[in-house]
């Protein structure tokens, strides 16, 4: 395969795994019939079993059992599990009660608390134009809180434990795909348990709101383990500058969702909000650029 068949496929592998994560608001909000604990249950349970498949086809066995017997790594595992398990919850249930819009600037900030959680804890230093970004995205969710007369503490709590989610597999040595599965065995057990509760005492979904349901609950790896796999495929052959400009797309996707198709409410307000956080983003975004040309200039000098 030539560099430019490989970067092609890259780019297909990503804007397929950005595009299911943009529209997955869709896909939840087809399951809204099924309460936000038990689809949790569905998606871990699933997901498990596609990544414990795909662990085994690509012979990374090893590697899985390593995490699982590594003292050190399960108990970081752990940590990143309770994190992504309120993480995916968190935006199930908002997705369901009508706050898309804020899963979408949750998204949005993200990249920016990842360089606070940086800088924190990995002692990273930041340039100008990074604490600028900063600044400038904390007035947009001040003005949000001071604006409308609420916190948008759904887009703050997702953006912040996803946050420290990649905080976590930052300091943790496995794969994307082995780590996440590792932290989705840890939850299928009490997932199953609970899940054959459910069906026991005749309140589980599975099997009783009929066969689309059921196909849907099956279908939720689709929107969970599938886009992972693909985004993993294709950032080892995209330069990770590009990558990170492709990132916007499941939040843009989303946002257009939110106010073109389930009709939330978007005031002024929330727009002012909204460009703030875009205009942090251009700042982050260039300085990134700008610090990678440069390491490339030092590189062939």
């Amino acid at each position: 395969m030539t560099e430019e068949e490989r970067g092609s496929q890259g780019y297909a592998f990503l804007v397929t795994a950005y595009t299911i994560w943009g529209l997955s608001p869709a896909y939840w909000k087809c399951l809204a019939q099924v309460p936000a604990l038990e689809l949790l249950l569905h998606r871990t349970v699933w997901s498990f079993v596609f990544l414990m498949a795909l662990v085994v086809l690509r012979k990374k066995t090893s590697e899985l059992t390593l995490a699982l017997t590594s003292p050190r790594t399960l108990l970081s595992l752990l940590g990143s599990t309770l994190i992504l398990a309120f993480n995916w919850f968190l935006f199930i249930w908002s997705v369901n009660n009508g706050h898309v819009l804020q899963t979408s600037l949750g998204y949005y900030i993200n990249p920016l608390i990842m360089v606070l959680l940086a800088m924190l804890f990995l002692k990273e230093r930041l340039t100008p134009l990074k604490w600028l970004a900063l600044l400038v995205a904390t007035a947009g969710v001040v003005y949000y809180a001071v604006g409308l007369g609420r916190f948008p503490w759904i887009a703050l709590a997702l953006a912040v434990s996803f946050g420290f989610y990649s905080l976590f597999h930052k300091i943790t040595r496995v794969t994307s795909v082995t780590g996440i599965c590792v932290e989705t065995l840890l939850l299928t057990l009490p997932a199953m348990a609970y899940l054959i509760f459910l069906n026991t005492q005749g309140r589980g979904a599975m099997f009783a709101m009929g066969t689309g349901t059921d196909l849907m609950l099956l279908g939720t790896t689709l929107v969970t383990a599938l886009p992972l796999l693909l985004f993993t495929m294709g950032a080892r052959k995209v330069p990770l500058a590009t990558v990170g400009f492709m990132q916007y797309m499941a939040p843009t996707m989303s946002f257009m969702l939110a106010v073109f198709v389930f009709d939330e409410p978007f005031s002024s307000k929330q727009l002012v909000t909204f460009v703030m956080i875009w205009a942090a983003l251009a700042l982050y975004s260039a300085d990134s650029l700008f610090m990678m040309r440069r390491a490339g200039r030092s590189l062939k000098k």
